[in-house]
């Protein structure tokens, strides 16, 4: 069946239809990743976006509930070169089209996805929307894209976050991340720590290796006040990644405030961003965004190079925050910053996801430096 991918620009790519039948708008972002479609599919931080994957082949893998970063895929729409009718993998337990299609989601495949990228990087990140049938109406699909409200300044943290509290069960087959190639956790004999995390649009994994870390994860809606977290006497607490601008989130960028040198605190993604608002800083849109599973970043408190998975349209601006916080990390891509810490507090961020499965390994050392700053604050000694 006929499908067309309508940019608010005017461009129009034409290709052929599969998942849902259904006319789906969102901001069309490329993602670089060359495996992990289903985790990608899944991430609610690509809440109101549609999906460009540069990878050609898709689907051929099919999807399995353990590789669901969330219940349900959180893309407005995918755009590929080809997609597999067939999947052809022992773990698969349904096809990607099926899948997309039991759950709403369009897709646009059988097009030059190389000449949506190289229109997108050269005229950046743009709304479009996803259309599939019969006659469809051009125009009228360009002007339908014009309409779509635009991220910025568009809170979308709250509406994907989880409306009431939980508990993390790793004991669960389903909770386990089933990595063989992960590096040994911690002694599990040592003290578990107790973290409640922030959902702004968490991802099952990061869940997964703050567990491995021997933490008890206590999971809250985003709009839960500072109060009611560190009545919980948490030894320390998380701000997740999420979709959307970070700046609407005034009652997040306030429970750090709050939460500042009364407990231990570790940001990822969108929490990174909100970590930069509320010591001072600023954030500003990037032409295209960094999606996908390759970014080099220089930690320059080792001095090594981590090869990293990111998914962000955001960023901190490194030059607007106080002297009391440090850059701990830079996309060697753009110079963009990509961590920090502040120098006498407890607390420090990154911009890219060191849970990120599949991907690089480089950087889950950051939740094991997120166990020793809790074990250093109850313990009372210094960082």
């Amino acid at each position: 069946m006929q499908a067309i991918l309508a940019l608010e620009d005017g461009r129009i790519f034409r290709g052929k239809g599969f998942g849902a039948r259904v006319e789906r708008s969102g901001e069309v972002v490329f993602n670089t990743s060359l495996t992990g479609y289903q985790e990608i599919f899944t991430d609610p931080s690509y809440a109101g976006q549609i999906v460009v994957l540069t990878n050609p082949h898709i689907g051929n893998y099919g999807t399995t509930p353990s590789d669901a970063e969330a219940s349900k895929p959180y893309i407005e729409g995918l755009v590929t070169r080809e997609f597999s009718p067939i999947s052809s993998n022992w773990r698969s337990s349904e096809v990607a089209d099926e899948y997309l299609e039991r759950n709403g989601v369009p897709v646009i495949a059988e097009i030059d996805t190389r000449a949506v990228v190289r229109h997108l990087r050269a005229n950046g990140v743009m709304r479009g929307v996803i259309a599939i049938g019969e006659a469809l109406d051009e125009a009228a699909l360009v002007a339908k894209a014009k309409s779509i409200k635009k991220m910025d300044g568009t809170d979308l943290a709250s509406v994907v976050s989880t409306k009431v509290a939980y508990s993390w069960d790793d004991s669960e087959p389903k909770n386990q991340t089933g990595d063989k190639l992960l590096t040994a956790a911690l002694d599990p004999g040592q003290k578990q720590m107790h973290v409640v995390a922030y959902d702004f649009g968490i991802k099952q994994n990061i869940l997964r290796m703050l567990t491995r870390e021997n933490c008890r994860v206590t999971v809250v809606p985003a709009r839960t006040p500072a109060e009611d977290v560190l009545a919980m006497q948490p030894d320390g607490v998380f701000f997740s990644n999420g979709p959307g601008d970070p700046e609407p989130l005034d009652y997040a960028i306030e429970n750090v405030q709050k939460i500042k040198g009364k407990a231990p605190i570790f940001g990822i993604c969108l929490g990174h961003q909100i970590f930069g608002l509320a010591l001072g800083g600023k954030t500003y849109k990037l032409k295209f965004g960094h999606h996908g599973g390759n970014h080099p970043i220089m930690n320059h408190q080792t001095g090594k190079v981590e090869i990293t998975a990111q998914n962000h349209n955001y960023n901190v601006d490194p030059d607007s925050l106080p002297a009391d916080v440090e850059r701990t990390h830079t996309n060697l891509n753009d110079q963009t910053l990509a961590g920090l810490k502040h120098k006498t507090d407890p607390m420090f961020s990154v911009q890219y996801h060191p849970e990120a499965s599949p991907g690089p390994h480089d950087s889950h050392y950051l939740f094991k430096d997120f166990r020793k700053m809790m074990e250093e604050w109850k313990d009372g000694t210094p960082r």
